[in-house]
This record gives C-alpha cells, structure tokens and sequence, in this order.
C-alpha cells in the first residue's frame, strides 16, 4: 500500500513500479533505506495542502518539497519532516540548501537550471540524496538520480512536447544515475515503461486521494 487506509489509481502505478525492471545501477541510501520506485513531488497551486498527502503516504513513496520561496516554507517543511519521520519516509527539499539543512530533509532536489552545483552540493553534503531534473539526455550525472519529464502529456504549465516510450527509453540507455520517468504518469501510461530501464516514476497528481 501506497496510500494508508485507501485505494486509488496510485495502487495501479505502484504496481506497475513494482514490475519495473530498472538498470543496473545503484541508489543512494539515505538512513539504511533505499530511495524508493515513487516520488511525489509538492506543488503549490496542486498540492496546497503536501502535509496531508504525506499523512497518507506509506515507505514505498519518497517526498520531495517544493516551496518555490513560500513564506511558511520552514514551517511546512519541517510539519513534513515530522511526517516523514514518524511514517518512515525520505523527504528531499526542493532547490534550496538551507530549507533542506533547516528542516532536516534527507537530501535536495534541483531544477535542471541548478543542476551545474552537483558536485558542489556533494562535497558539502556527502550524506545527503541528490536528485536532478532533466527535460532531455542525462549522460553522466552527478546527481544520485534523475527525473525526466515529461515522459507523457502532462498537465503541468512548464511542460514540453512528450518524450513518449522510446525518447524515454533512449534516454534511460544513455544516463550514467537512475532514471524516474516524471510526467502525465498514470495507471494507463504507468505499465507502458516495464521494460524502458527507469528506476521508477515521479508525480503530483497521481498522488492524490
């Protein structure tokens, strides 16, 4: 179970990211637990509320927190990292250091635009979980893993054009990290990346009770 006390479609994707057949290649641990096949990823306008969502998550999903400057950002950060640790999930704080060092996240998630302060981050940090966003060819990362997007048509504003299944997959034979496959994610599209080598998938909405 993905969702504590309920079912949804999200019951479907996690199915299908169970099924995965992932590269072989290794994910960084974090407090002995392995970073997970799902990650739901916070977002304002989407999500108002991630504390909620996180209450009803279960380990098989990581969160990585989103604030995007919000003024309460600390404060809803750190109500996450309660959740996250009382629920035994792995909390990632999005782009920004010093909200994952005021809250105590387990590592940071950065937008492609940032991804140059990898290996920089990871002198730094070198226990953290780093994880990058990529809309195109990953190549050799420095990231612990990679979310590319959009995978599939995707609701999300920023969107591009849809990589599809074999753009994907190309893109997952060249990377060097683990690669979650991170837009329009569903229980249709889910099983339709069996055999495309991601690590795992990514998400908002799917999320959602």
């Amino acid at each position: 179970m993905v969702l504590s006390g309920s079912r949804s479609s999200l019951e479907a994707v996690a199915a299908a990211a169970r099924d995965l057949r992932p590269r072989d290649l290794p994910l960084q641990v974090a407090a002995e637990k392995p970073l997970p096949r799902l990650l739901f990823l916070t977002d304002p306008v989407r999500t108002p509320d991630p504390v909620a969502v996180a209450e009803r998550l279960t380990p098989e999903v990581a969160v990585i927190y989103r604030a995007f400057g919000a003024p309460d950002a600390i404060e809803t950060g750190r109500r996450l990292a309660a959740v996250a640790g009382a629920r035994g999930l792995i909390l990632l704080a999005g782009a920004d250091p010093q909200l994952a060092e005021a809250i105590g996240a387990h590592g940071l998630h950065l937008p492609e635009r940032l991804a140059h302060g990898l290996a920089e981050l990871r002198a730094a940090h070198p226990g953290w979980i780093l994880t990058a966003a990529a809309h195109g060819p990953v190549g050799d990362s420095a990231a612990d893993a990679v979310l590319v997007s959009p995978v599939f048509p995707s609701n999300s504003l920023s969107a591009g054009a849809p990589l599809g299944v074999e753009g994907f997959s190309r893109i997952v034979e060249g990377a060097s990290v683990p690669v979650y496959a991170l837009g329009g994610v569903t229980a249709a599209t889910a099983p339709l990346l069996a055999d495309t080598g991601a690590a795992g998938f990514a998400g908002i909405e799917a999320f959602l009770a």
